[in-house]
C-alpha cells in the first residue's frame, strides 16, 4: 500500500503563531519547527507506512506531521488543551490517520489503546516524565512486547546513561534495564538551538528494539534489584543489597564479590544474580 500524497500545510511555526501558542515550561515543552529534521527522526524506525505509532506529548504536532507524512496511523496523547485545536486541524488534513487522546500519558495503557496490534513508539518526550515512561515500557512481563521499537528524544545525558557500558560514569540502572533484553543505541544528536525555546542542554534520539530475553529472569525482580543496587551506588553491594533477602549470598555464590559497587556489575551479572534469586 502506497502512502497517500501529503497535504500542503502551512509551516508549523506559522500555525503555532496563528494559534498564539507558546511552549509551557511547567509541562517540559520545547517545540521543534525544522520539518527536515522531524522527517529524519520519523525515518529512524524504518518504514512506517500503514504502521501504528504511539506518540506522547505531540504539542503543536511537529513530529506528528512527519509521522503522518510517512504514512503512519498515529495515536497521540496530549495533556495540554491548548494544543488540541492544532492537532484537530492535523486530523482533518490526514483523514483516518490521527487519533488524539486528551490525557496524561502516565495514565494511558498503550497496549489497550492500540487494540492489541504491534506498534512503534516515537516521541519527543517531555523532560519531566521521559524516564518514568521509558522504564515502564521496558518492564512488561510478556516478552517480546507489543511495541516493535522505541524512538525517543531525551536530554543527551539521559541518552548516554541508557547506552552506557559497565564501568563508566554514566552506567547505572537505566543501562541495565535498557540492555538486558533490548538493543539500545543513540541514533542522532540534536543541538539545543533546534528547539524553541532552546533548552539548556543538548538532546539525543535513542532507538531501542526488543532482543532475546534471558530464560528464568523476572523483569520486576531485576528492576527491584537494580533499584536497590544503584540507589546507593557509592556503597558496596553487601550494603546496598542487604534489604533484598538472599541477594548478598546469591552474589557470592555466582562469584560476584560483595565488596564491589553496583557500577562494576555487568548487565550479564545482574541478570544472573536475578536468576539465582528465583527469577
Amino acid at each position: 500500500m502506497s502512502a497517500r500524497p501529503a497535504p500542503d500545510l502551512p509551516p508549523l511555526r506559522e500555525t503555532v503563531r496563528a494559534h498564539g501558542l507558546s511552549a509551557s515550561k511547567a509541562l517540559g515543552q520545547n517545540f521543534l519547527f525544522d520539518e527536515q529534521l522531524l522527517d529524519r527522526i520519523a525515518a529512524i524506525p524504518g518504514g512506517l507506512n500503514g504502521a501504528t505509532v504511539f506518540e506522547v506529548g505531540p504539542g503543536p504536532g511537529g513530529l506528528t506531521r512527519a509521522l503522518l507524512r510517512a504514512g503512519a496511523k498515529v495515536i497521540a496523547v496530549e495533556r495540554d488543551d491548548r494544543c488540541l485545536p492544532l492537532l484537530a486541524e492535523l486530523s482533518e488534513a490526514f483523514p483516518e490517520q490521527l487519533t488524539v487522546i486528551a490525557d496524561d500519558a502516565m495514565a494511558v495503557d498503550v497496549d489497550a489503546v492500540t487494540g492489541g496490534a504491534p506498534y512503534h513508539i516515537v516521541a519527543n518526550l517531555p523532560y519531566n516524565v521521559g524516564t518514568a515512561l521509558f522504564t515502564r515500557w521496558l518492564e512488561p512481563a510478556a516478552w517480546p512486547p507489543q511495541w516493535r521499537s522505541l524512538t525517543l528524544m531525551f536530554q543527551l545525558e539521559v541518552a548516554e546513561r541508557i547506552v552506557a557500558p559497565v564501568g563508566t560514569d554514566a552506567y547505572g540502572r537505566l543501562a541495565v534495564l535498557a540492555q538486558w533484553r533490548s538493543n539500545a543505541k543513540i541514533a542522532m544528536k540534536v543541538h539545543r538551538s533546534a528547539f524553541t525555546p532552546p533548552p539548556k542542554v543538548m538532546s539525543a534520539i535513542v532507538h531501542v528494539t526488543p532482543g532475546d530475553e534471558p530464560a528464568g529472569v523476572d523483569a520486576k525482580r531485576l528492576a527491584k534489584l537494580t533499584e536497590k543496587g544503584f540507589g546507593q551506588r557509592r556503597k558496596m553491594l553487601r550494603q546496598s543489597l542487604k534489604g533484598v533477602e538472599g541477594a548478598v549470598a546469591a552474589a557470592e555464590a555466582i562469584g560476584i564479590d560483595p565488596t564491589r559497587r553496583a557500577e562494576t556489575v555487568s548487565v550479564a551479572e545482574w541478570v544472573e544474580l536475578t536468576r539465582r534469586l528465583g527469577g
